[in-house]
């Protein structure tokens, strides 16, 4: 124990490599505690229900994960074996609102009574919804989101009981959910029970519910699968229905389900946090075994007087101690800055108890990486050094310096240090690079000087198709007529960006292709000039396009290339699903949108009047999404804000609007989460090269001072200042140009793994040689300017001072 304190005072009274030390490592266990929080507030920890295990999604597989089910489907699942309840919830969708308070138009679920009990989730305030109440004209009734409640009542209890209006109807105020259920990511701001649709209807056929079951004990997944997979299918057999027949049916955790954006991204930034550690690790060792190699005169004469190796080992394992300690306790403290700083822009999925703070456990294993991590480190480093031969390095007094066995195995680490920072760094340069490109692509419309907003016509005041298009017809006219307006335009979609839900496909028939899927936008006709949509064969609608007209609609050149071979003009087409079918005539071929932003390939589009939307089609938009407004302006859009909200109540004092944003941001949106991506892997990548610069500088001055004797007599034998600055550059960089090489092969095997994980990249490649050049460069110069000083106090070395052991 005193050997222990001693080495520790030692190492406090000359803090230089306790510094160095510990900030090395402090660096890389801070990445990985921050990284770690996140995945365990995500993705480890419980969902704050009971028995949150039990609890799974049920549906049809899509991409790894699960899918949307129809009515039909639910009522088959509600009997099967092993469970114990299910619920269903109708896809998310927007509502009007008013009543205590401006109207609003905000996030709606629709769910079944067993949805909340199947979760295991009580209300805060009031009650869950009842049997009678999910039944066609049965009582108006709703449940309030915590967060709807507290913005909107305040928080207040007496919210129990009073009433909203809500499509232009009356709905009673019957509970509040708790908090916990929103922070959970189902979205709402209010909750309305789900009617179920009459068996055989169109309704009940379309795939646009979710499925929640929770399980009875010891019931397995896979087993749970077989039999939803056996039931619905036996079910379409039973119909004699060909429909679904090639998917497969599948049950997954709820967690996972939740999760299956987040989990991905998060895991490569763990691998990226822990390559930072491995580097810092790395560099720790490096230094502890220099540290240790140095003190081999020591040891040998402690060895000499009789001492114990474990006495001998005692000091060094102390020093690996304590450097440990402080490491992980300054990591600890740089993830807690780290994660305060980033609360900003950290996805609300990301953080569902709210504000982050180092997890417990990630902390711990923080400290139990940067204790034993040290200590490992400095116990190689005394291995070597007692390895050495004691009587020849008590005859030598200590001058020798780092043996050749030494100095290999500091090269070695040297360039696994690099490799790794090379690594990271070109991942993130070849993203960077290409996130750049995408920038610059051509979005085949124009988004400056456009202000658009949503809003959903009120049930109550415009029940049909009729009234809805009037609507549209009197709210453009008025806003024609707001100064600085040049231009307005009604869409169903616009050319970027998503809605609440997903943009709405239809299967098109080509007379003699195949049926592919297709954007289906209706646009009023002033819509493809407002955006620049360039024109390439035929016309654009009109105002003749209407009611009563021929049917007609516009093609993107990517459906054209797909379903015409290039000649679609004059063409009929039929698209639609069972929801709804039309039938129209081609009239024109306009360029493609990037729909999904630039890193996407641009999809295909049919474009139909809005003036002649089908009833069948205007009914399902109303249900799940909202009308889209453009608006051409002079000047900052931002300025026509409280106009714009002025002109659209002269016409419609009880409408809401929502989402206004200009264009620019809309498309800044659809490269959001890439740029998150990008920014967090840089933080690590930077954290790499400084790591890989730092260690490669300490490094190689501890060897340069150990080598110090042996250019002492290189001096002497008359080597020249400038030979020895290069030998020690050429030393240097030979570990660096190794490491270069080695990370960037590990680089492009990676690269795979990188594109599925991060996504969103289309077609596009990530190799990339400028980004990969770039990078080389600038970790060769980094490396340089870390091998410059030390080499520079090689060739200061004085001959007869050193020959002296002075």
């Amino acid at each position: 124990m005193i050997e222990i304190v001693r080495s520790w005072r030692a190492s406090v009274r000359r803090p230089g490599f306790l510094l160095l030390a510990s900030g090395v490592l402090a660096l890389g266990i801070g990445a990985s505690v921050a990284v770690f929080t996140l995945i365990e507030q995500t993705l480890l920890k419980p969902l704050p229900i009971p028995q949150a295990s039990r609890v799974v999604m049920m549906g049809r597989s899509r991409a790894g994960s699960v899918g949307t089910v129809t009515v039909r489907q639910y009522r088959h699942m509600q009997s099967l074996p092993g469970v114990a309840s299910i619920g269903l919830a109708e896809k998310w969708s927007t509502v009007n609102v008013a009543g205590d308070g401006d109207p609003a138009l905000v996030p709606a679920v629709h769910v079944t009574p067993s949805w909340l009990s199947t979760l295991g989730v009580v209300p805060q305030l009031g009650r869950n919804f009842t049997a009678d109440e999910a039944r066609a004209h049965g009582p108006h009734v709703v449940i309030l989101g915590h967060g709807f409640w507290q913005r909107r009542f305040a928080g207040r209890a007496d919210a129990i009981g009073r009433s909203l209006r809500i499509e232009g109807a009356r709905y009673t105020i019957v509970g509040v959910l708790p908090a916990r259920y929103d922070r959970m990511g189902f979205g709402g701001d209010v909750m309305l029970p789900f009617i179920p649709p009459p068996e055989g209807s169109v309704e009940a056929t379309s795939a646009n519910q979710f499925a929640v079951a929770r399980l009875n004990e010891g019931v397995g997944l896979d087993a749970m699968s077989a039999r939803l997979d056996a039931r619905i299918h036996g079910m379409y057999r039973q119909l004699g229905s060909h429909r679904d027949e090639h998917t497969r049916f599948i049950v997954r955790p709820l967690s996972t389900w939740l999760h299956a954006d987040a989990r991905p991204v998060l895991l490569l930034f763990l691998g990226s946090a822990l390559c930072v550690l491995m580097i810092a690790l790395v560099n720790l060792t490096n230094l502890m075994l220099t540290r240790a190699l140095l003190r081999q005169h020591d040891a040998a004469v402690r060895g000499a007087l009789g001492a114990p190796r474990l006495r001998q080992a005692l000091p060094t394992l102390a020093e690996g101690a304590l450097v440990g300690l402080l490491g992980a306790g300054l990591g600890i403290a740089l993830a807690e800055l780290a994660l305060a700083l980033a609360q900003g822009w950290i996805p609300d999925a990301w953080r569902p108890q709210g504000i982050l703070h180092p997890a417990l456990l990630a902390s711990v294993l923080g400290i139990v990486v940067g204790v034993v991590g040290a200590v490992l480190a400095a116990a190689l480093g005394l291995w070597r050094s007692l390895a050495a031969n004691a009587l020849e390095t008590l005859r030598e007094g200590g001058r020798n310096g780092l043996n050749r066995r030494s100095r290999r195995l500091g090269r070695v680490l040297v360039v696994i240090q690099v490799a790794l920072a090379t690594a990271l760094l070109s991942s993130s340069g070849m993203l960077l690079h290409t996130l750049y490109d995408a920038a610059h692509t051509p979005l085949g419309f124009s988004s400056q000087g456009i202000l658009t907003f949503e809003l959903k016509p009120v049930k109550g005041d415009y029940p049909d198709t009729a009234s809805v298009l009037d609507l549209s017809r009197r709210l453009q006219e008025r806003l024609h007529a707001v100064a600085g307006v040049t231009q307005v335009a009604m869409t169903t979609n616009l050319p970027s960006g998503v809605g609440v839900s997903s943009q709405l496909e239809a299967g098109m028939q080509s007379p003699d292709g195949p049926v592919f899927n297709t954007q289906f936008h209706a646009v009023s006709p002033g819509f493809f000039k407002l955006f620049g949509i360039r024109q390439r064969k035929g016309r654009l609608f009109a105002s003749t396009d209407a009611q009563g007209a021929e049917a007609v609609a516009v093609v993107s050149a990517s459906a054209v290339k797909r379903g015409y071979d290039g000649h679609a003009l004059g063409q009929q087409i039929q698209f639609g699903g069972h929801a709804f079918q039309w039938s129209a005539r081609i009239v024109g071929v306009v360029d493609d949108t990037h729909q999904y932003g630039p890193l996407k390939q641009a999809p295909s589009t049919v474009y139909v009047p809005l003036q002649q939307i089908p009833d069948a089609m205007m009914k399902m938009l109303r249900k799940f999404e909202p009308l889209r407004v453009a608006l051409r302006v002079h000047g900052d859009p931002q300025d026509y804000r409280a106009r714009v909200r002025q002109a659209v109540a002269d016409i419609a004092p009880q409408q809401p609007i929502a989402q206004m944003r200009t264009m620019r941001a809309i498309v800044h949106g659809t490269t959001a989460a890439m740029r998150l991506n990008l920014t967090l892997i840089g933080i690590f990548a930077v954290l790499a090269l400084l790591l890989a610069a730092a260690g490669l500088y300490a490094v190689m001055a501890v060897t340069v001072a150990a080598r110090e004797r042996e250019f002492g007599v290189r001096m002497a034998l008359g080597s020249s200042p400038t030979g020895l600055t290069g030998l020690v550059l050429r030393g240097g960089l030979l570990q660096i140009a190794i490491g270069l090489a080695l990370g960037v092969i590990l680089a492009l095997s990676l690269s795979g793994v990188e594109r599925s994980v991060i996504g969103a990249l289309g077609n596009r490649s990530l190799f990339d040689p400028l980004a990969l050049s770039g990078v080389c460069l600038t970790l060769l110069l980094a490396g340089l300017m870390a091998c410059l000083a030390p080499g520079l106090r090689a060739s200061r070395v004085q001959p007869m001072r050193t020959l002296r052991g002075e």
